[in-house]
């Protein structure tokens, strides 16, 4: 996924060809000074010699009206900088123009706007006005701390992108640029506010650059930008973030519902003219002095809602609404009570975020009342500061200080998601996993449970036990081994649900077993588990990044025991690591290849290339079971002693095993060949390991009972179980038990089949 758009995007300037350049460059300027100078009517546009021409319904920016926004709150000495700013802006990006044909100044002037309309300081409108200057223009960081201080400089540098350090491919370099800039956003907020500025006016923008563009920085909108606006409470940048990205998606759809939309707001009317006026008697009578404000459901929500629930345009039918703002909280619920009593409400459908709010902070009552002919309409309830809150988040109430004490609620809950932000980043080395984490917890839906306090929290929906333990601290998290939720004990795997009040019990001794990475639901959880598991487990990769390596040296004919100590050390500091045992755990832990470090030590201490280096003889590596965390065994085929197997030298997971004939395996292989390598099990490894079996069952009283006491009595250990029956008393019981081999396992299987009601067995891999 794309991070930062391509200059033709926008989000940088497009550089004329140079002979073009040559010919329009001094009318250019002067057409730029005409169309958004200090003193310029905002109507002209500067165009390009090679960009096409295009006529949108937009508001040209221009200095002038930023500075008439900008003089409203700010004071003389502040507008005077930003005034400098625009200059050096405006000197920084002459010559370059838009793919749209404007000079490029029209749109860090654009994103300034909208930073403006939303009360930031002087220094946010400033690196809103010099955003693009480091990547485009030849402007050093330097620069900008002597001219504006080190605060433009960070947060400017914050929505820079990495574009001048080799990375090994496109992806990555993606993901450091967005990783920079969530880091710089997680030590100021202010980065994000701009980014989401920058990314609104380039959404606007968009119809200048290839429908293939246009499809890649909507769909990368939608998935980073959108959630993180709302996250952070800006829904009316979400919603038309949303509404863009769908435009540019699906075109056709778009001006379909765009249409459709259109005609039934003729059409509803009448109906919605006497909902108002029920309304606008009811309130007063109420005692209740309120403002009444129609609102529409987004083109983007209609879409969503139809696609979800497969229903027709003309079966949404919460399309139109009203949104009753008043000034306290107790008038709220005194006004849903007065629209209760005027309109029938629909069972089911009432929402109190007032009591619980959203994870960003969103307040609001919702329900849903039956009016004129039966039509149903969605009514929200809130205060004025809800209903700032709502429509612009964190930027609702700027106040800028580093002291939390005077943070709102809002702001403290965006300062602790940021931190958390801060922390996944300490647990994560590689770019593309924190990217990972982040966008797992960029999730819209929540659930809210109880700790055994009363107190709420809110998780991502589908959490579990474990995602709740790391909520409430880290070592809880690291020490959980069961739970009561509801006064009813419940295995850590369980998911959540809404007003669950959740006990976590621990054990000192416990630890995190790898296997939760593959039903925890938050970042926290995740990063925290894998944190966990590289740090413990470093001593067990250290020892098995040895056995691989001394395996790969010996099908190259290099015994390192003998090499001289000094030449050794050397070989290995060229090899980028600090010393053997740190390549020893990069290579347990799946970061580098044995086979290439071997070839790569063996030449720098031969000095040249022997034929055993270039046709390598390796043998199957031993698989002893004792590993630990630094092997792991494949979920999706649960291999055991006396299968056939191969292992997956998979980034930062270590070796993992599987069975040979398993088809992700199969898969996978023909994709990365390198990171493939072949093993077998020791003679007589020294653990117990999960297998799957399936039965089919006639289902009678007591067959549960009877199929667990002869898995008991073959010595296995069941670790999960699960029963689904249908209408014709058949049932399908699915058990994880632990083995020692194949052979065990087979037994099993041999005294399941002789139970009566067993019609099948079979092991699923």
């Amino acid at each position: 996924m794309s991070v930062s758009d391509p200059p033709v995007t926008g989000d940088s300037a497009v550089e004329q060809p140079a002979a073009a350049k040559a010919e329009t460059a001094r009318p250019r300027a002067r057409s730029r000074s005409a169309a958004v100078g200090e003193n310029a009517p905002a109507k002209r546009q500067g165009r390009s010699a090679t960009a096409p021409a295009r006529r949108e319904k937009l508001k040209v920016a221009s200095l002038a009206t930023l500075m008439e926004v900008v003089a409203t709150y700010l004071p003389e000495a502040d507008q005077a900088r930003i005034r400098d700013a625009y200059r050096l802006s405006d000197e920084a990006h002459l010559g370059q123009f838009r793919s749209s044909g404007e000079p490029y100044i029209c749109h860090p002037i654009a994103v300034a706007e909208i930073c403006a309309g939303w009360k930031l300081d002087s220094e946010s409108i400033m690196a809103a006005l010099l955003h693009d200057t480091l990547e485009d223009s030849g402007v050093h960081k330097g620069d900008l701390v002597a001219r504006f201080g080190s605060d433009v400089a960070e947060l400017v540098d914050g929505l820079s992108k990495i574009e001048r350090i080799a990375f090994s491919s496109r992806e990555l370099q993606q993901a450091e640029s967005f990783r920079k800039m969530l880091l710089a956003m997680a030590r100021d907020v202010r980065v994000i506010l701009i980014k989401l500025a920058d990314r609104l006016h380039n959404m606007q923008t968009l119809d200048a650059v290839s429908p293939d563009r246009r499809h890649r920085i909507a769909t990368e909108t939608l998935d980073i930008y959108a959630p993180i606006a709302s996250r952070l409470g800006l829904y009316q940048v979400y919603n038309d973030l949303l509404d863009l990205s769908f435009k540019h998606q699906h075109p056709m759809r778009y001006r379909v519902l765009n249409k459709a939309l259109q005609a039934a707001r003729g059409n509803r009317r009448e109906v919605l003219a006497r909902i108002l006026d029920g309304v606008q008697r009811a309130l007063p009578e109420a005692g209740i002095n309120a403002e009444i404000i129609s609102r529409e459901k987004s083109i983007y929500g209609i879409h969503r809602k139809m696609k979800e629930k497969s229903l027709s345009f003309s079966q949404v039918l919460d399309i139109f609404g009203f949104r009753v703002i008043v000034d306290t909280v107790p008038q709220c619920y005194l006004a849903m009570g007065a629209l209760h009593a005027t309109f029938k409400p629909v069972p089911g459908r009432f929402k109190d975020y007032i009591a619980i709010p959203k994870l960003n902070n969103y307040q609001s009552l919702h329900t849903t009342l039956a009016g004129p002919f039966g039509t149903p309409v969605e009514f929200q309830i809130r205060t004025r500061e809800m209903q700032r809150i709502a429509e612009s988040g964190v930027a609702a109430h700027w106040l800028y200080k580093a002291e939390e004490e005077s943070f709102s609620d809002l702001q403290k809950l965006t300062h602790r998601w940021l931190q958390s932000l801060l922390d996944i980043q300490s647990n994560t080395g590689d770019a593309l996993e924190f990217i990972e984490h982040v966008k797992v917890d960029l999730f819209p839906d929540a659930v809210y449970v109880f700790t055994p306090r009363g107190e709420i929290r809110a998780l991502p929906r589908g959490a579990t036990v474990v995602d709740y333990a790391y909520s409430v601290h880290t070592d809880i998290g690291n020490q959980a081994v069961s739970a009561n939720i509801n006064n009813e004990e419940a295995a850590l795997r369980t998911e959540l649900q809404n007003g669950d009040v959740v006990e976590v019990l621990t054990d000192a001794e416990a630890k995190p077993n790898p296997t939760w990475l593959n039903f925890v639901r938050t970042a926290k959880a995740r990063s925290e588990i894998r944190h966990y598991l590289r740090t413990m487990e470093y001593g067990d990769s250290v020892k098995l990044g040895r056995r691989m390596l001394e395996h790969a040296l010996g099908a190259v004919q290099v015994d390192i025991s003998v090499v001289d100590p000094a030449k050794l050390d050397q070989a290995v500091r060229d090899a980028g690591v600090k010393n053997l045992e740190e390549l020893h755990a990069d290579i347990g832990v799946g970061k580098r290849l044995a086979q290439v470090e071997a070839r790569a030590l063996a030449l720098r201490i031969a000095g040249k290339p022997t034929p055993a280096m270039l046709i390598p003889q390796l043998a199957p590596m031993m698989i002893r079971g004792n590993e630990s965390g630094a092997v792991s065994y494949a979920p999706c085929c649960n291999p055991v002693p006396g299968d056939p197997i191969v292992g997956h030298l998979r980034g930062a997971h270590g070796l993992i095993v599987h069975w040979r004939r398993c088809k992700t395996a199969q898969r996978n292989r023909d994709k990365d060949r390198d990171r493939w390598i072949d093993v077998q099990w020791a003679n007589e490894p020294g653990t117990l390991f999960r297998s799957e079996i399936e039965l089919v069952v006639h289902s009678e009283r007591g067959v549960l009972g009877k199929v667990a006491a002869e898995i008991s009595a073959g010595d296995g250990n069941i670790v999960n179980v699960s029963m689904e029956e249908d209408a014709s008393a058949t049932g399908l019981m699915s058990f994880a038990v632990q083995v020692r081999d194949r052979v065990h396992l087979a037994q099993l299987l041999r005294r399941l089949r002789g139970i009566p009601e067993v019609r099948k067995v079979s092991r699923r891999h």
